[in-house]
């Protein structure tokens, strides 16, 4: 599917988070829209997953193109379509795939994942968000990023703490200390000379 390069970051996007998504639990499209800064396009990450391209597509056009970056194009081996539901935990039906609810729910059996029936005779499979949930403030390879930044942040303050502190003029408290001591040993000197002198 021909893609504009605003469309291809999307995507690229979408699928990058959820290869972040771990084993056993789930997330709703609504957060992954939310994770990658588009919160308003839960929708559109239902669409990319739609088209991830299956294993096989990925191979056909490896054999076919010679870039090494189409060989290394994201498919289901290794984007966990599967760990994303719908708001509700229900595992949306895949337009034009028959069977893809039930295999969504045998990938997510296979990991652990409780997936219940529910809607009566609406055949609908869910999963308990409460339970297996997956709902992180951030990406965890942001929150890497976060880390490092917050330990060079203490790394800094811890730096400053070392350094001797300075008043406004930029003069650190020692430098001012030993200043006043001259000062006063040069005002006591005084007034001694002062003193000699009138005393003779």
């Amino acid at each position: 599917m021909p893609r504009t390069d605003e469309a291809a970051a999307f995507f690229h996007a979408v699928y990058s988070a959820v290869s972040e998504i771990p084993p056993g639990r789930v997330t709703s499209y609504g957060h992954i829209a939310a994770l990658i800064g588009t919160p308003q396009r839960p929708r559109q990450v239902g669409v990319c997953l739609k088209h991830l391209p299956d294993d096989t597509d990925a191979d056909a056009d490896a054999d076919t193109e010679s870039e090494p970056s189409r060989r290394q194009r994201w498919n289901h081996s290794n984007v966990p379509w599967q760990r994303v539901v719908n708001a509700r935990g229900v595992i949306s039906p895949r337009g034009g795939r028959p069977g893809a609810t039930r295999a969504q729910a045998d990938l997510l059996r296979a990991e652990g994942v409780q997936v219940t029936g529910v809607g009566g005779g609406l055949g609908e499979l869910s999963v308990d968000l409460d339970r297996y949930g997956w709902f992180p403030s951030a990406l965890p390879s942001e929150g890497v990023k976060e880390e490092e930044e917050e330990e060079e942040e203490e790394e800094e303050a811890e730096a400053e703490e070392e350094e001797p502190e300075h008043d406004e003029a930029g003069v650190d408290d020692q430098e001012v200390k030993e200043q006043e001591e001259e000062h006063d040993a040069y005002i006591k000197q005084e007034e001694d000379s002062n003193n000699e002198q009138s005393n003779r």
